[in-house]
């Protein structure tokens, strides 16, 4: 009976929060689609170079930062999968929520600053947590996007 009093009070805390990191985790993507429908006007590439006569006002290096934390459900989860290998697929949604979060508050600065291009768009990341032998924490990754913002003239992309 000793045991049960043990073992639930886990699986509690385990379903809720299955259920609030989900919910946490869709009202993001949510926010990320809506805000990424403000910026399809902006133009955003990995390409280094404007074409050849292109006339351009140089803004300078733009960054865009985020640190996203998985809930413990997926961190359980990851901890279980760790024990057999594979594919970690319970932090891909994590992966593409600081990607696509990171380019987002790039694109943020750019338009402050009163560009409407960004080139040479880069992306790096960074585990700041994470499962270690003393305290057990929800992983985080922390994904930087930088690039060089421009204004190009709307007669100079005719």
């Amino acid at each position: 009976m000793a045991f049960w009093f043990q073992v639930i009070p886990v699986l509690v805390v385990l379903v809720l929060a299955l259920f609030v990191g989900t919910f946490v985790e869709r009202r993001h993507f949510r926010s990320l689609a809506t805000r990424e429908a403000q910026f399809r006007d902006m133009l955003v590439t990995d390409t280094g170079r404007l074409p050849v006569g292109c006339a351009a006002v140089p803004f300078g290096l733009v960054i865009g930062e985020v640190v996203v934390a998985s809930d413990y459900f997926k961190t359980f989860v990851a901890n279980l999968k760790k024990l057999v290998g594979g594919e970690l697929r319970t932090f891909e949604t994590l992966m593409e929520r600081a990607r696509r979060e990171a380019l987002l508050r790039l694109m943020e600065r750019a338009r402050a600053m009163g560009a409407n291009r960004v080139l040479n768009v880069r992306f790096a990341s960074s585990n700041i947590g994470g499962t270690s032998r003393r305290r057990k924490n929800a992983a985080m990754v922390e994904m930087y996007a930088y690039g060089t913002a421009i204004y190009v003239p709307e007669q100079a992309t005719s």
